[in-house]
């Protein structure tokens, strides 16, 4: 097993090395130059955006979710194992200096999303329940590459809603484990996957409302329990924050090399970790942000990368200086999520991993929610059949039931593959269908300079095909404008 093991994460590393980072990057960089570098000009607008209220439909109801509830259902996702268990790993194996290239990659990235979700968003379709979209159906209404769509459905639904969500059940296991202290009682793993089944199975046959709703109210409380036992810990050793500073930069470019860990695997691990932590450009928050009803394609595009700034230079951060501050010899340190709790508890003492116990299964329960949703939303591109769709809803609870009962060595290597192979086939869509995303943001840029709060038509953008959605203004923003007559001031 343990070969097996070896070989699938042999395997990811020289495809992330070879192919995936360098494709990467080099879009990163291009689509920053050509925005003009829209994921820092138009920050502001992001925070704008984020308090939009939802345009109604003729019948006086919200016509989807809002645009903050499409981000808190991405965040839900951005927001789990990876961002303490993930950048635990990133720091054993890559050095400090791996968050460094995790910071500069989701900031490059942030271009990337940007356009993912600005592209979700113009070729999104609408259902019973509300507005359905992602990659798959940019890559088929945009490109008129089925095939395509097809493909990357097939790859999302094997690495979110299974993989995925499995090594969060398994982190919970995990850490429920270590809260026990001593030997794990045989119940307890079963106990624990058939809890988190019942919760999932009970939130997802509910409906995209019922996940919104749900994740509406644990992110921002999840989010705001890690700050807090993060930013207390931080001020108790604010004294050791600059050499924390320091021990990063320098071991970004190998002038410190703490681990023996070579500069280019330092920069590999930060990247894949940072993707995997904040999904910027891997082509999963589309389908989330596709979700939203809003009155221009381009805010959401601001929205979802606002949520990658939120979890890499907010949480991400914040489990770094933990771990850098209560670890600063990680010589024989352990590692994932067990370097992150020992680090806690050594800082605080045994009492905060009960504490850590309810954060990680709030992290990882509203992960495994949002990894559900984007496998519904590329299920539903699929098929439309409701028996495929129930399905579909009863494996990806039984994948949590047993993600808590087996071991995660091997699906997170071969989740790393997987990821990679995702995110390889939505880099080449968005790198084709970049032009129509700028577009959008120059239509966006110029009726903000002209004062107006951005609304979009089909007919402001006339030569765009395969757009279902935006007929009129009306249906846009669920407003009846009545014509003022001559000399009216009302």
């Amino acid at each position: 097993m343990e070969t097996i093991s070896d070989l699938i994460a042999t395997w990811g590393d020289t495809f992330w090395t070879w192919l995936v980072l360098p494709v990467v990057v080099l879009l990163g960089l291009y689509l920053t130059v050509r925005s003009g570098v829209v994921q820092f000009r138009l920050i502001p607008d992001m925070f704008r955006t984020l308090t939009d209220k939802t345009p109604k439909g003729e019948d006086g109801k919200p016509q989807s979710v809002s645009a903050f509830q499409a981000f808190t259902i991405s965040a839900a996702s951005r927001v789990g194992v990876g961002n303490i268990a993930g950048v635990g790993t990133a720091i054993a194996v890559g050095g400090p200096g791996a968050v460094f290239w995790m910071w500069l990659m989701a900031f490059i990235g942030g271009a990337s999303s940007f356009v993912e979700s600005s592209l979700a968003q113009l070729y999104k379709t609408k259902d019973a329940t509300g507005f359905r979209g992602g990659p798959a159906y940019y890559m088929e209404r945009g490109l008129g590459a089925r095939w395509m769509g097809v493909l990357f459905s097939a790859v999302l639904i094997v690495c979110f809603p299974i993989a995925f969500s499995s090594l969060q059940a398994n982190t919970i296991q995990a850490t429920l484990s270590g809260s026990f202290g001593g030997e794990t009682p045989s119940w307890l793993p079963l106990v624990t996957g058939a809890t988190l089944a019942i919760l999932m199975a009970a939130v997802i046959f509910g409906g995209v409302r019922r996940i919104a709703s749900v994740t509406q109210t644990l992110v921002p409380l999840m989010a705001l329990l890690y700050l807090l036992l993060g930013l207390i810990i931080v001020g108790l050793n604010i004294q050791e924050i600059p050499a924390v500073f320091a021990t990063i930069f320098t071991s970004a470019f190998g002038a410190q090399q703490v681990t023996g860990a070579a500069l280019g695997y330092v920069i590999l691990t930060g990247i894949k970790r940072g993707m995997f932590s904040n999904e910027a450009g891997l082509g999963s928050a589309p389908n989330a942000g596709a979700s939203a009803a809003v009155t221009h394609p381009v805010k959401q595009g601001l929205v979802q990368t606002l949520g990658v700034y939120f979890d890499t230079f907010l949480i991400c951060s914040i489990t770094a200086f933990i771990v850098l501050v209560g670890t600063p010899d990680l010589a024989g340190a352990a590692k994932g999520i067990a370097l992150t709790q020992n680090a806690i508890s050594g800082a605080l003492g045994p009492w905060a991993n009960v504490l850590l116990t309810v954060i990680i299964f709030l992290l990882a329960f509203s992960s495994i929610l949002g990894n559900y949703y984007y496998g519904e939303s590329n299920i539903e591109f699929l098929s439309a059949g409701k028996r495929v769709l129930t399905g579909y809803r009863v494996f990806a609870v039984a994948a949590v039931f047993a993600g808590a009962i087996v071991s995660a060595d091997i699906v997170w290597n071969l989740a790393d593959g997987i990821m990679g192979v995702m995110a390889l086939i939505n880099l080449i869509a968005i790198a084709l269908l970049s032009g129509v995303a700028f577009k959008l943001l120059r239509d966006y840029t110029q009726q903000r300079r002209e004062g107006k709060d951005p609304v979009f038509t089909r007919d402001r953008l006339p030569e765009l095909r395969g757009v279902e959605q935006w007929a009129d203004e009306r249906s846009v923003t669920g407003v009846i404008r009545v014509p003022q007559a001559p000399g009216s001031t009302r």
